[in-house]
């Protein structure tokens, strides 16, 4: 074996064993497929050992392979680490789901001013499930959502700390029935189809909270659609099909619109600040201690009078760090 193995070399092979797809690796590193397949062949000659099985149809890891992972990345993240010191860390990039809701982008603006020496840089993955997979072929590095409504799968490559208990609304239509109402009961959609994502392949986690909290109330969630994306075709999907749309408090105004807290109970989204497991960066750090700040200073952790919160996402508080 050489004396100096390139790191690079075991970041392709990282790329590869977790895509276990060498087309897809090699867009995630914005390599040639026939460069990349040319670095996995000197990295086995160089470690002498086979890495991966390939056929026309898939690609596996031999044992050797499997052996090699956590090497892998215990060098890799060496490597960060001595990047970060020497005050040469990349940029941290943070998912805040959209451009106009409040908690990530609020955590966010805080983490700049208390370290104004590090390069923090917003993503818009409008979903955490989305952006779970982003963050696990190392294109993103945090996210804010509901981290119980992953994935098992996802949930194990990811490390998590609980931030917020959202107050829930819904967004109405102007001539809406409920549109006059201060604050709408849970109780008064009963026979209604409400909008919660379903079919957006980035947010499963937000429709799983939908169906848990209208589950026995009577309540529909809409079936899968298109998603409508800006401000106009959202007027327009709801002006052809008269939904309401499950939200939170801090979703933006919109044209024809109207937002209403929801109540009795008073429905609870937990939004967590999300991190691929193992992450090295200095602006982590500083980005976990903006939030818990703010989730004190804000009181956003404490659970009001007749607040609910699913029974999953409760029995999982106790592992957020």
């Amino acid at each position: 074996m050489s004396q100096d193995l390139d790191p690079r070399l075991l970041r392709v092979f990282l790329a590869v064993a977790e895509e276990l797809h060498f087309t897809r690796a090699a867009a995630r590193l914005f390599v040639a497929q026939q460069a990349l397949s040319r670095d996995v062949r000197r990295l086995e000659r160089e470690l002498g050992a086979e890495l991966f099985v390939r056929t026309t149809r898939q690609v596996a890891l031999t044992s050797e392979g499997e052996r090699l992972i956590p090497y892998a990345r215990r060098v890799l993240d060496a490597q960060e680490e001595l990047r970060a010191a020497f005050g040469q860390a990349r940029a941290l990039l943070v998912d805040l789901n959209s451009p106009r809701l409040a908690t990530g982008s609020l955590v966010l603006e805080r983490a700049r001013r208390l370290a104004p020496e590090h390069e923090l840089m917003a993503r818009f993955e409008s979903g955490l499930t989305w952006a779970a997979a982003e963050m696990i072929a190392g294109r993103l590095d945090a996210s804010f959502g509901r981290y119980a409504g992953l994935d098992p799968a996802l949930r194990a490559r990811l490390d998590h700390q609980l931030v917020r208990y959202e107050p829930m609304a819904v967004v109405l239509a102007e001539d809406h029935r409920l549109a006059s109402w201060d604050v709408v009961p849970v109780a008064e959609l009963a026979g209604e189809t409400v909008y919660a994502g379903a079919g957006n392949p980035r947010t499963p986690e937000w429709t799983d909270l939908a169906r848990r909290l209208f589950e026995g109330r009577g309540v529909r969630v809409a079936p899968p659609t298109p998603m409508a994306v800006g401000e106009e075709e959202f007027r327009r999907v709801m002006a052809r099909s008269s939904w309401p749309v499950l939200a939170v408090e801090g979703f933006p105004a919109m044209p024809g619109t109207v937002r209403r807290p929801l109540v009795e109970p008073v429905p609870l989204s937990p939004v967590s600040l999300v991190w691929r497991k193992g992450l090295v960066h200095p602006a982590l750090a500083v980005l976990r201690q903006s939030a818990l700040e703010l989730a004190v200073e804000e009181s956003w952790l404490e659970i009001p009078s007749g607040g609910w919160i699913p029974a999953i996402d409760m029995s999982m508080a106790s592992t957020y760090k």
